[in-house]
């Protein structure tokens, strides 16, 4: 997927984000690169697009997404390079989303702040329930604190499989 996405669009083959983690802690995320370059920049252009309330910003069709981009986000490919993260000890294999700093810095409530009471994953249950569908932040902070207050190795057992189907049946990002 690194020479698809070098041959296919101008850019770094890794895009490196900064994320917040366990305890608030700043780190560098790594993922393959699915959007054009500067795409950072390029948000504020399309804000009034963002279908997640809250901190967040997301949208189903972002057009910054490259051709490739799409395939490898369909398939979560472009999440393999946080396994450098979990070997840092910056995130887990399964745990709540780190966010990007800037979006923490738009909390407005302190019940936010105990999603990093837990080492972020690169999967977790918010990623298995649906997250396309959950368009408010309020839920999805439920569903991670949810998981961090029900933590089990079973529960984490059971988010990797449904991870695995999540990922198999290409019904990701």
């Amino acid at each position: 997927s690194s020479i698809l996405i070098k041959i296919t669009s101008n850019g770094p083959i890794f895009f490196t984000q900064n994320r917040v983690g366990l305890r608030g802690r700043h780190f560098k995320q790594y993922k393959f690169r699915s959007m054009e370059i500067d795409s950072e920049k390029k948000q504020q252009e399309i804000m009034h697009m963002n279908e997640q309330s809250g901190p967040v910003f997301k949208i189903k069709n972002d057009p910054r997404i490259t051709k490739i981009g799409k395939l490898i986000r369909k398939f979560s490919i472009d999440e393999l390079p946080q396994l450098i993260n979990v070997l840092k000890g910056n995130m887990s294999l399964i745990g709540p989303r780190p966010l990007p700093v800037y979006e923490v810095e738009k909390f407005d409530s302190e019940v936010y702040y105990r999603r990093h009471s837990m080492k972020p994953g690169i999967t977790g249950l918010w990623q298995v329930s649906g997250r396309n569908s959950i368009q408010s932040f309020d839920d999805w902070v439920k569903i991670d604190l949810n998981y961090i207050d029900n933590w089990s190795f079973w529960l984490d057992i059971k988010i990797a499989i449904r991870t695995f189907f999540v990922i198999l049946s290409g019904s990701g990002k």
